[in-house]
């Protein structure tokens, strides 16, 4: 039984600690020469480590943990391991060690740790899925669209490891009474109980989680259909009265932001040095010669906080009194030939990396939009205004996910403010990366809305 239900998984957390501090050390020797201080190293490299990991929640993997957050974890725990490192040998100036020596331990270290984090957690997914070991007797409780969502995912994807016994009606013509549930949880030694909250009245909600509590079972809640149990709660305590918020931002965090703005200032740098030091002349005369007016054009937009900036653009458009009310629509006259190409190409949009270096706007974020058209929005589609809480981007989720350029219909705005606000609840670096690579394959490619 031990075996089968995988009670030893318990374990993985401690061996994980120690064999990633043994090829900590390991390599310290083998890669350090004699005369460093191995045993000042040794003791504050392992507290180092084990309040780092602590605090960032490295060993925190789960069955349902995503490949993308275990990335993430691996890549902050490699940053400020690096900087710990470093700040090792900095202090201790007197032993000879050469810098490069200390990147290659950092990187083969964290290589090491790396490969077996993955190898362990794709392991345990093979042996759910084949051997059918390490899994969780699991039942729900409630009837509906949301519970048999979950019930199919149980069956669909069994290397998470849910073996799903029964599920209960509470509430049809074949209703089974709260207590016969209870009955059988306990006869067939039930491990997590999932229950709707949609299902359930107030009387039965606090005789469930009084079970669950006096029985030692774990108690998980499906959201019903109402508007605040669909969004990422955050949970707080105010001493002990517990607290809900409506979101967590994780731009919120001082190291996500510290993260997020070096990434910017990186990326707008090379960008601003490599690109736009030599493409800007050439474009200016290109445009000059075309039609009269500036090279760049300013509109006033709405960013964090909904203060306002001036974004900035290559001029496509021939200069008109309608440019800051007007979006463009599909063969709009406004647009010259040289404006049509490098809209096409999305370059006209190069010159807003000024204002990623500026602070107004990162790489990625959501699209600002027309003052005007703001205000428009604010008044009509819900929940607009939240896009407000991070900085606009010269990407987006919404963008790469098909929703840029023209507002042709309705839908088009409402699905582009569900992308912004699941960007903003849900951001890694990682989803960073790929939106921008994304973004370069796509105006390669050539886009559809891209006029």
């Amino acid at each position: 039984m031990l075996f089968r239900t995988g009670r030893f998984s318990g374990f993985i957390r401690p061996i994980s600690y120690l064999i990633d501090l043994s090829a900590i050390h390991w390599l310290a020797f083998m890669m350090f020469e004699d005369n460093f201080p191995a045993i000042n190293f040794l003791f504050f490299i392992t507290l180092a480590w084990v309040i780092l990991s602590v605090r960032s929640h490295f060993y925190e993997i789960y069955r349902f943990t995503h490949v993308t957050k275990i990335l993430t974890l691996l890549a902050k725990q490699s940053i400020i391991f690096t900087l710990i490192v470093y700040a090792f040998f900095g202090v201790h100036r007197t032993y000879d060690v050469d810098p490069i020596q200390i990147l290659r331990y950092v990187v083969l270290v964290m290589g090491i740790i790396s490969l077996f984090k993955f190898s362990i957690f794709f392991l345990l997914k093979k042996y759910r899925r084949v051997l059918g070991g390490n899994h969780r007797r699991v039942v729900i409780i409630g009837l509906n669209q949301k519970t048999d969502q979950l019930r199919k995912f149980f069956d669909d994807f069994p290397q998470y490891g849910y073996e799903l016994k029964r599920t209960f009606d509470l509430n049809s013509q074949h209703a089974v009474p709260l207590e016969e549930c209870f009955d059988y949880i306990s006869n067939n030694h039930i491990e997590e109980i999932y229950a709707s909250v949609g299902q359930l009245d107030n009387h039965q909600l606090i005789k469930l989680i009084d079970y669950a509590d006096n029985n030692l079972k774990v108690l998980k809640f499906l959201p019903d259909n109402k508007e605040i149990y669909s969004k990422r709660l955050d949970f707080d305590y105010y001493g002990v009265l517990p607290i809900l918020s409506m979101r967590k931002i994780p731009i919120d965090e001082p190291f996500n932001q510290f993260i997020k703005r070096s990434f910017d200032i990186l990326l707008s740098l090379i960008v601003i040095v490599g690109i736009l030091s030599w493409l800007t002349p050439i474009l200016a005369i290109l445009i000059k010669l075309e039609s009269r007016g500036p090279v760049f054009f300013k509109q006033k937009r709405n960013g964090l906080d909904y203060e306002e900036f001036y974004c900035y653009k290559f001029r496509s458009m021939r200069p008109n009194p309608e440019a800051h009310l007007y979006q463009v629509t599909r063969g709009d006259e406004r647009i010259t030939k040289v404006g049509r190409f490098i809209r096409k190409t999305s370059i006209d949009e190069l010159p807003q990396f000024i204002n990623v270096l500026k602070g107004e706007m990162s790489v990625v974020g959501p699209r600002p939009h027309m003052v005007s058209h703001t205000e428009m929005y604010a008044e009509r589609i819900d929940k607009f205004m939240v896009r407000h809480f991070v900085k606009p981007g010269i990407t987006g989720l919404a963008q790469v996910s098909g929703y840029r350029g023209e507002v042709e219909s309705e839908s088009d705005i409402v699905n582009r403010v569900k992308y912004d606000i699941f960007y903003l609840e849900n951001w890694s670096l990682l989803l960073d990366l790929k939106i921008v690579f994304q973004t370069v394959y796509n105006a390669i490619k050539g886009e559809d809305k891209a006029y």
